[in-house]
């Protein structure tokens, strides 16, 4: 029968071919965009944990998704985390999302403060000089070419790269608090409070600490770990149901072109079906022909997929070095397993029809 069912798709290489190319893109479109998903969380995530904070205090009613607060609160507030016990760093930041170009988020920093969290690694350059002095890291300068002493602009503000540093501790991009400060238009004000502690296992009796001060009850207090336990597809608003959309999409893609190859077959073979069905063949064995066809079909578009998914990574991490491409490892499964069902299931009814054909009529057929 395996025999029978590889002459048959070579028989017929065109619809073969159109048929592993869209299996190959249904898996594809899954495993890039979980992927681009996946690589981003992973990158936030670990540039959170880079920044070297113990617990993060936000502004009352603070979206998770840093950047989109803006700066509601006085600096001030770093005074009463000071007083807090088993606290021995407060760094307020100003988090500006910009659009100009890309998606990012700039960080506004107190540079002794932040450092005081965890130094910075200069690989160019050094610390701010003065107001107008901006800090970039190693991605960002490379996908730009950007050398210390250059200028961008960012927010319709002239800056000169004072230095660059490894990736890994918090934003791409940090300018002088008071410089972010006065472009946003808010003074003293800060987006959030970066706190290092004596000892890290204390993070949740901080917290505790924290919220029970007179005026902080409202505050969003939240330890590292569990603020990085809460950065994933299903936390973040809308990410899961865009990720469902495109599986589901590329579902009906998968879907369809089977389904139409596969009753295109079953029409154009329908003496083949006749004479097999005249030899003793049983409805099962019809059907368990058309499926294995199927089957390897879809393999071979799996296959293919996962080529191509490689693939497309390295391109768009050597055209965009900023973007993180994270294939994991359960999601090779996962899109198999999507490809298979969905294939699956736009050659049951092509297989079904196949097996009921009478022999006579099909004989008889022209």
């Amino acid at each position: 029968m395996n025999k029978m069912v590889v002459a048959n798709l070579v028989h017929r290489p065109i619809r073969s071919i159109i048929s592993i190319i869209a299996i190959a893109v249904e898996v594809t479109l899954i495993l890039l965009m979980v992927g681009l998903a996946t690589g981003l969380l992973d990158d936030a995530k670990e540039r959170q944990r880079g920044v070297g904070a113990d617990v993060i205090v936000r502004p009352p009613g603070s979206s998770m998704l840093i950047g989109v607060t803006g700066a509601p609160v006085s600096t001030k507030v770093a005074g009463i985390l000071r007083k807090v016990p088993h606290v021995t760093v407060v760094s307020p930041v100003i988090t500006q999302l910009s659009t100009a170009g890309a998606v990012e988020v700039i960080y506004g920093i107190d540079l002794e403060s932040f450092e005081a969290l965890a130094p910075f690694h200069f690989l160019e350059g050094g610390p701010f000089s003065g107001p107008n002095d901006i800090i970039v890291d190693d991605y960002f300068a490379s996908s730009k070419n950007i050398h210390a002493g250059q200028k961008v602009e960012l927010l319709n503000h002239e800056f000169t790269v004072s230095g660059i540093v490894e990736h890994g501790k918090g934003a791409r991009k940090f300018v002088p608090l008071s410089t972010l400060q006065d472009l946003i238009g808010a003074p003293s004000k800060a987006s959030m409070f970066y706190v290092k502690l004596d000892d890290p296992t204390n993070q949740d009796v901080v917290a505790a600490s924290i919220r029970s001060v007179p005026g902080m009850e409202k505050y969003v207090v939240t330890s590292l770990r569990e603020f990085l336990s809460l950065m994933t597809m299903q936390s973040l608003p809308g990410l899961k149901y865009f990720i469902d959309v495109v599986i589901g999409v590329a579902v009906i893609i998968g879907f369809i072109v089977i389904f139409q190859s596969m009753y295109t077959a079953v029409m154009e073979r329908t003496r083949e079906i006749g004479i097999l069905k005249s030899l003793g063949a049983s409805k099962l064995y019809i059907i368990n022909t058309i499926l294995r066809e199927t089957v390897l079909l879809t393999v071979g578009g799996i296959v293919v997929g996962i080529l191509v998914s490689y693939a497309a990574r390295a391109g768009i991490v050597q055209r965009f070095p900023t973007l993180r491409v994270v294939v994991p490892g359960d999601w090779l499964l996962r899109a198999s397993l999507i490809a298979i069902v969905g294939a699956v299931l736009g050659a049951i009814y092509p297989a079904f029809k196949a097996a009921h054909k009478d022999p006579i009529d099909a004989l008889a057929y022209e």
